[in-house]
């Protein structure tokens, strides 16, 4: 069965100055799981460190809010649409002004997923989700940009994209194999379904976990589209279609998210097994 709960469940624990985080997904909630889901909430002028091993690797994509990322080599600044890759054996701190919330996920053991991500490390960078490609679902309006995979960040152990989905658009029944599945919604509201009979009503802040080989499928609500990160780990990890006539074709539409020109060129691709994107 699915797991399914909403942020508000969960109750924030202090961990720094000015910093409170829930822990949305980590072995008390599932065994075995090969990574932990945490929301930091960062109040005016607090601080944190990002202190990763070095054989681990991290994630964070900011939810509302900017920020700064300090390091030996300088300061960077964190935008509300950023994604971010702290790579093994960073070290550095995330200082917020204003405040901000964002979602950090830590994979402890990313040697085992990835080698190549500890013989040869990638460097810390952000992504702004915005600028990057948009694509369009061959049979429907839904949409999807990618926002973490090897071409971007030249790591396996992760994989995540952003998915719209318009009122009423529908996912054809699949399920994934190979590894951890979760969703976190951002906006929108619309149902998930798991099995033949677990039905889930979704909200912003809502996380949905789908385990390896769950038959799952979405569909979007009625008044305003739905939007909702995706992530898998490890990237690999395999898209299986009940229906393969049903298979989904993403084709890119020539824009980013704010209409302009995107980032970079990405080809017309099934999502079944992982294309290189």
């Amino acid at each position: 069965m699915a797991l399914h709960f909403n942020q508000s469940e969960v109750e924030p624990e202090p961990i720094g100055e000015g910093v409170v985080r829930q822990r949305l997904l980590d072995e008390t909630r599932v065994p075995d799981i090969l990574f932990a889901l945490d929301r930091l909430v960062i109040a005016p002028g607090g601080a944190i460190a990002l202190d990763v091993p070095p054989d681990g690797l991290a994630w964070f994509q900011m939810i509302d809010g900017a920020a700064l990322v300090s390091t030996a080599d300088g300061e960077t600044a964190v935008a509300p649409t950023h994604i971010g890759l702290l790579p093994p054996g960073f070290s550095g701190s995330l200082t917020s002004e204003a405040g901000a919330t964002l979602l950090y996920a830590a994979v402890p053991d990313a040697e085992k997923l990835d080698a190549a991500v500890v013989a040869k490390p990638p460097p810390f960078r952000l992504v702004d989700w915005r600028e990057e490609p948009l694509l369009k679902s061959e049979h429907d309006a839904r949409k999807r940009i990618y926002i973490v995979t090897p071409k971007m960040f030249g790591v396996r152990a992760i994989r995540g994209e952003m998915i719209i989905y318009p009122p009423g658009t529908t996912c054809p029944v699949h399920h994934h194999e190979g590894g951890a599945h979760f969703m976190y919604f951002l906006a929108g509201q619309g149902t998930c379904y798991a099995g033949d009979t677990q039905e889930m009503a979704v909200r912003p802040g809502d996380v949905v976990y789908y385990h390896d080989r769950e038959p799952h499928w979405v569909k979007g609500g009625e008044s305003e589209d739905m939007i909702f990160s995706e992530f898998f780990v490890p990237s690999a990890v395999a898209t299986v279609w009940a229906d393969p006539s049903k298979i989904c074709t993403w084709i890119p539409m020539g824009v980013n998210h704010r209409g302009g020109a995107p980032s970079r060129v990405i080809e017309k691709h099934a999502h079944g097994p992982m294309a290189e994107v």
